[in-house]
């Protein structure tokens, strides 16, 4: 296959990937309002074209064909009138589906070998002063067709769309049988220049309609699965398209705004620092993401009370069974034998978040309250301050589970509200318990939390394979490859056929 051959669910996944937005610019002045890139390369299409079949068959089947009628006056014979109606497809089969990306311009469809047995019933009547006559008699049209489909991509009322009136057939065979084959020969070629001619312009124009409607269909329906992915709670996504797509002979690329929305507030994002040349075609599927979209969604979260974590009874006090350097203050060691002990930690500011090639960085303040079941035994609050940065983190994703890695890259301030008077040494335990014991606990729970979510949004029904998080200053880019989402035509063949 020709390196710039691909198959049809392509553009029609790609369609899903584009929808709605309020404005479309050109690439180069939407780069700095995109908060997120997917670009879909070559080496994906072998993939998809696994089911192209499956996807042109939904159209064939989905299709509606109208009742057509006409007349024709015959010698000796008189006005006939016929009528063509209940046409349905039957024993469809399809050979294969390509497409050639025609780089700067659009796509080149080409569906061949389609053979199809179409059946209905012929009405007609004939008649002169002497006689008078109706019948109606089935018939089966025995057909194989070539589509050829030419469209253009375009930014139209707010969305990417797709002009697919460039479609044509070439039909090779088109062959009618009428039931019992007993009428008149002249009226069997009367009906075969009439069947043959409309049959033609009915399935052209109801096949090329539901191409069309069915590309719509998987618009919506990735679009919705999208939306349901990136939404969690009353947090959710606008990832409207800023651009039209740009198509190469290589990949087709979207943009997308990538705005957090929470609480009737949605995000700006005007200093996204995209380029294409961040981006290269190794890999089947990138995502690029840039930092701007990911620190409203902290602050979303944040706000949402997310960010929250509390550690009880055997769980808390086996947690401080883990040797450190520092002794353990005797006023925490009373605590955790006390009755009921709880600790509690959360985010008072909103955490900023920033990526360079050395992983991604996470400056916040957080608070940490010590509280007890025993009335005598006083609890303890501190916030943890740092005055550049706090935790530099790397992630990744393998056997459908994230990873996280974080170090600390700097010693912590502790901040005591209340005046309690703390030596240095408990201060010194602080800091090492929080650093050995208090941030692997934190990315132990947000480790299974994440991956619970990601399953939840459907993330684990994909074969991802290899997938790599890669950080760079000021985004991050997601590069996989991926097997076939069977999950998500079996769905979408089940929506379409509904």
């Amino acid at each position: 296959m020709d390196k710039c051959v691909m198959t049809l669910p392509v553009l029609l996944l790609f369609l899903g990937l584009v929808v709605m937005s309020r404005s479309c610019l050109e690439p180069a002045s939407a780069y700095r309002f995109t908060g997120a890139v997917c670009r879909l390369t070559y080496p994906a299409a072998v993939v998809l074209n696994e089911k192209t079949t499956k996807v042109i068959q939904a159209a064939f089947q989905h299709a509606k064909y109208p009742s057509i009628s006409n007349e024709k006056s015959i010698l000796f014979v008189g006005k006939v009138k016929y009528g063509l109606a209940n046409l349905e497809i039957h024993n469809l089969s399809i050979g294969r589906s390509e497409f050639e990306l025609i780089a700067g311009e659009g796509i080149e469809i080409a569906i061949s070998n389609v053979s199809a047995v179409f059946k209905g019933t012929i009405q007609y009547g004939y008649g002169s002063w002497l006689v008078n006559v109706g019948h109606s008699v089935d018939f089966e049209i025995d057909s194989h067709i070539d589509l050829g489909i030419n469209p253009k991509l375009y930014c139209g009322k707010g969305k990417v769309a797709a002009d697919t009136s460039d479609c044509y057939l070439t039909f090779h065979k088109l062959d009618l049988l009428l039931q019992g084959d007993r009428e008149p020969g002249w009226l069997k070629r009367l009906f075969t220049n009439f069947i043959t001619f409309t049959v033609k312009l009915v399935i052209k124009s109801q096949i090329c309609k539901e191409i069309n409607n069915v590309a719509n269909i998987l618009a919506d329906f990735i679009q919705e699965r999208a939306e349901q992915f990136l939404s969690d709670g009353d947090i959710s996504m606008d990832i409207g398209v800023t651009s039209a797509p740009v198509i190469t002979s290589n990949y087709i690329e979207s943009y997308h705004k990538g705005l957090a929305k929470y609480n009737n507030m949605t995000a700006v994002i005007n200093e996204s620092v995209f380029d294409p040349s961040q981006l290269t075609e190794d890999r089947m599927l990138y995502f690029w993401i840039s930092d701007e979209v990911f620190n409203p969604l902290i602050t979303a979260a944040h706000q949402d009370r997310r960010f929250v974590l509390n550690i009880s009874g055997l769980e808390l006090t086996e947690l401080f069974k883990t040797h450190l350097s520092t002794p353990i203050p005797e006023f925490l060691s009373q605590f955790l034998s006390s009755e009921e002990p709880v600790l509690r930690v959360w985010s008072v500011s909103v955490p900023h978040l920033w990526t360079t090639p050395m992983g991604t960085y996470v400056r916040a303040v957080a608070a940490a309250e010590l509280t007890s079941g025993a009335e005598d035994i006083p609890g303890l609050y501190f916030e943890m301050v740092n005055s550049n940065v706090s935790k530099k983190m790397t992630a990744s994703y393998a056997k459908k589970k994230l990873i996280l890695i974080a170090t600390t890259s700097q010693l912590l301030y502790f901040s005591f509200p209340y005046a309690l008077q703390m030596v240095e040494a408990h201060i010194e335990y602080l800091k090492e318990a929080v650093e050995k014991i208090g941030v692997p606990k934190v990315i132990s729970k947000l480790e299974p939390s994440l991956t619970a979510l990601l399953d939840k949004q459907g993330a684990n029904l994909f074969e991802l394979i290899e997938p790599q998080v890669v950080s760079q200053d000021g985004f991050v880019i997601i590069q996989t490859d991926f097997a076939f989402p069977h999950h998500l035509l079996v769905e979408f063949l089940r929506k379409t056929l509904e």
